[in-house]
């Protein structure tokens, strides 16, 4: 184990010890100490699902990227593991980036991550070289492989950028051969996704352009994911400075999944159709897997680029992953529901039927706090209505909102009002569905975010919200006249 693995292990087992439980969300997987954005490597292994992350654990802000690491058996329960990787090599001593990891048939867990390193340039600036590089372990302990880097630029195509260059997505195939995906950038056109093919894990070649952006959506693609769902098969990746199209989009960084068919055999992916895969403010660079009663899951940083370097320096710890998700497909759409295991934390059910709310704003008793599962049904209660609005994290100074506009089929979650004092994105917007002003929401908090889910999950919008744990009201408004039904339950972590 090299001197600077050694040293995080001491330092982060030193800081989080001084983090109190109450302090972090209570069934979101956390940051340990430090900085935490993209989930790498998730998968099962040993029995367990393991979740490693992109982490500075000397700062609350980015840095020079390990990986943390962190396990559960529910998907909801994370225990803290010692810190993975380090930069430690000539080929990543400025960074272990983000990629993914396999249980081999032999026992031992492989993971493939982005490697960085500086290099002075022609024109005397430095750049970041970026290589796929191997590391083998038990679940607790990992060797880098001596033949690292396993891809670098001599394995890229024409044209492409080896300073943008990241990511993997390894699986096998059937016949025992491993894939790897790796987002690359192709200057002047944007991002693609590379295939790259290996008999063994350990000599790769490359194999084909599995897509590309040719400047559709935004510029540079990252974090790829790559699965078959229902008969369909799913790319997910993360692009930077995407341009809005009607309300796909918003976020300027932000997730899309594109949607096809792909041949194994020939490496070949026909693409259909794309959408963003969260509506809301904060979701970025998602991981998939499959688990073993054969659910698709996926979790993702739960965080926005342009937001995320705003909190002080003296915050213990910054970043979150998303709540995980389950996926499916219905009419060319990928669903995202809560994953099942959640229903056993709820406790303490608070039944509302038939409540009518006119112009007005009003509080149910029973409905109230910071880690809560609540369904609300909204229909018309005679005639139309202009709006409807759920606030939460609430007291006299702070709330957070969502809110509805039949006429406009738009569905919005406002910050504004959390307790932000700097001028970041507040607001996000989607379409939904509804049927004459009739919508369904499930919203999930949990202390520090909110989760909503449109009709059993067509539409997701994440945000974060730092508001102080005291403000734990929730009241429900319309403009015009409504009827909700509401079914709340308290989260026991």
């Amino acid at each position: 184990m090299s001197q600077a693995l050694r040293d995080a292990r001491r330092y982060e087992e030193e800081k989080a010890g001084l983090i109190p439980d109450g302090a972090r969300p209570g069934f979101h997987l956390s940051a340990r100490t430090g900085w935490m954005n993209d989930p790498n490597g998730f998968g099962r292994y040993g029995g367990k699902y393991h979740l490693f992350y992109q982490y500075h654990p000397y700062d609350s802000h980015w840095g020079p990227m390990h990986w943390g690491h962190a396990v559960s058996g529910d998907l909801l329960h994370w225990e803290y593991l010692p810190a993975a990787l380090a930069p430690d090599m000539p080929f990543d001593h400025d960074g272990c980036f983000s990629g993914s990891a396999l249980e081999l048939p032999d026992g031992r867990h492989m993971l493939m991550y982005t490697g960085v390193s500086r290099e002075m340039g022609p024109d005397g600036a430095l750049r970041h070289v970026q290589t796929q590089n191997l590391a083998f372990g038990d679940g607790m302990d990992y060797e880098k492989y001596p033949g690292n880097p396993v891809i670098a630029a001599a394995d890229l195509p024409e044209g492409g950028s080896r300073y943008d260059f990241r990511d993997p997505r390894i699986w096998r195939e059937a016949d025992g051969s491993f894939r790897a995906l790796v987002a690359n950038d192709l200057p002047g056109q944007g991002g693609r996704m590379l295939l790259y093919r290996s008999d063994d894990g350990l000599r790769w070649r490359f194999a084909g352009v599995l897509a590309e952006n040719r400047g559709r959506l935004g510029r540079m693609w990252e974090c790829p994911d790559f699965f078959e769902l229902d008969g369909k098969y799913v790319l997910l990746g993360s692009a930077q400075d995407m341009l809005p199209r009607g309300f796909e989009y918003h976020n300027g960084n932000g997730t899309f999944y594109l949607l096809g068919d792909y041949d194994p055999q020939t490496g070949r992916f026909d693409e259909e159709s794309d959408h963003a895969a969260d509506y809301g403010i904060d979701f970025y660079a998602p991981q998939t897997i499959l688990t073993p009663d054969g659910r698709r899951v996926m979790i993702g940083w739960m965080q926005n680029w342009d937001t995320c370097n705003l909190h002080t320096p003296s915050t213990p710890w910054f970043g979150q992953m998303s709540l995980p998700r389950e996926l499916f497909l219905r009419n060319g759409v990928l669903y995202q529901r809560p994953v099942r295991e959640l229903d056993a934390l709820r406790r303490d059910e608070v039944v509302h039927r038939n409540v009518v709310i006119e112009n007005d704003e009003i509080a149910l008793p029973g409905v109230s706090g910071r880690m809560v599962d609540m369904e609300i049904d909204i229909a018309p209660a005679g005639g139309d209505y202009g709006r409807f609005a759920v606030r939460f994290a609430k007291n006299v100074d702070y709330h957070t909102t969502v809110s509805f506009r039949p006429h406009e089929s738009v569905l919005k979650i406002d910050r504004k009002f959390s307790g932000s004092r700097r001028a970041i994105i507040h607001q996000r917007r989607a379409k939904v569905n509804h049927d004459n002003g009739r919508l369904k929401l499930r919203l999930i908090l949990d202390r520090f975010s909110a989760e909503v889910f449109v009709n059993d999950g067509e539409k997701v919008m994440s945000a974060t919200l730092y508001t102080d744990l005291a403000a734990d009201g929730i009241a429900f408004f319309a403009d015009g006249r409504v009827s909700i039904d509401v079914r709340k339950y308290a989260l026991a972590p």
